[in-house]
């Protein structure tokens, strides 16, 4: 069975980038959630909101994809993960999240391989288009 997908950034990149994907794959609408946190939530407030969408997984299998290590999002997520069922990765983007979407089929911890390879693989130098005359 698939494995869920869960962003948890701050507003509004969580949406935003659950939106990317399902531009590309709008077949995985059910298994890819976003949690966008809010600038005047509390972080209890926040928790519950994440916590309903863990528990509303259907396989309880969840990949959780955080924005910025040590900042709220990511904080409230590792309270919630259990290391088993549910990894969690902090510095999510969109190539990341697109390749955990391709592969979610996969077991966790090749899941989890393929997403920080995915984030990695694609931050690099773009030179300059050349010229056209």
């Amino acid at each position: 069975m698939p494995i869920d997908i869960l962003i948890i950034a701050h507003a509004p990149l969580a949406s935003a980038l659950r939106s990317c994907v399902l531009h590309v794959f709008p077949e995985v609408a059910d298994s890819l959630r976003a949690v966008d946190v809010l600038p005047d939530e509390a972080p209890e407030a926040t928790q519950q909101r994440v916590q309903a969408c863990l528990h509303s997984s259907a396989t309880h299998s969840v990949l959780v994809l955080t924005d910025v290590l040590g900042a709220t999002p990511c904080n409230i997520a590792q309270k919630m993960v259990d290391g088993q069922q549910c990894k969690l990765v902090a510095g999510v983007n969109l190539p990341m999240l697109l390749r955990t979407v391709n592969y979610r089929n996969e077991s966790m911890d090749a899941l989890l391989a393929r997403a920080l390879h995915g984030g990695t693989q694609c931050i690099v130098e773009v030179p300059p288009a050349p010229s056209r005359i």
